[in-house]
């Protein structure tokens, strides 16, 4: 049996190391051996599952090489209710056991997995939250004059990277589903390579 744990951060400047050093303690005093465990860990936002890290995690889990997986808190897999709880039963059909950490959650009875949707749940309140405190700030920074917004010309991804799946053959909505941007900036990416 093939015990995994997952970490992430929700940027690239972040790291996981508080993460990773709290994992390596429970499986310590749990009688796992933290160098025989896979680790994956992704430096992605939690509002969608589509994460390197967690893509192999799923084909691995899917393949039964995982058995196991352990988080540092449940949020840290989706910060999307519906997203985390179908993540969260699939594993569980599969007789996947879900360990979070910090929340001492075990998701291997109904009662666990009770746990994990209203954990989930409140990770999806506080992400808008976020959201909301995000946009009243902007607002207020816009009337005193200092928010200017994206700069004009910058992107979330390199357009570069728009024409090269459309030559190989992607159509738009799967450029925009690799890329993680709408169709509507594939459009705009692969117009401004065409100038």
């Amino acid at each position: 049996m093939t015990v995994a744990a997952y970490l992430r951060v929700s940027s690239v400047g972040q790291r996981h190391d508080g993460q990773k050093a709290e994992v390596e303690r429970w499986l310590t005093n749990n009688g796992f051996d933290p160098a025989q465990v896979r680790w994956y860990a992704d430096k992605e936002s939690g509002s969608k599952l589509q994460r390197p890290a967690m893509d192999k995690l799923q084909k691995d889990i899917f393949d039964g090489e995982v058995r196991t997986v352990i988080v540092w808190k449940l949020d840290r897999l989706s910060r999307r209710l519906k997203d985390g709880v179908g993540l969260l039963s699939d594993w569980c059909e599969r007789g996947v056991r879900v360990v979070s950490v910090t929340q001492q959650i075990d998701l291997s009875g109904a009662v666990g997995r009770m746990m994990a949707a209203i954990m989930l749940g409140l990770a999806e309140i506080e992400r808008e939250y976020i959201l909301e405190r995000q946009a009243a700030g902007i607002i207020v920074a816009k009337k005193q004059g200092v928010y200017k917004g994206r700069v004009p010309g910058s992107t979330k991804k390199k357009p570069e990277r728009a024409l090269e799946l459309r030559d190989r053959g992607l159509t738009a909505a799967e450029i925009s589903t690799a890329l993680g941007v709408s169709e509507r900036t594939v459009f705009r990416y692969l117009g401004k390579q065409a100038a």
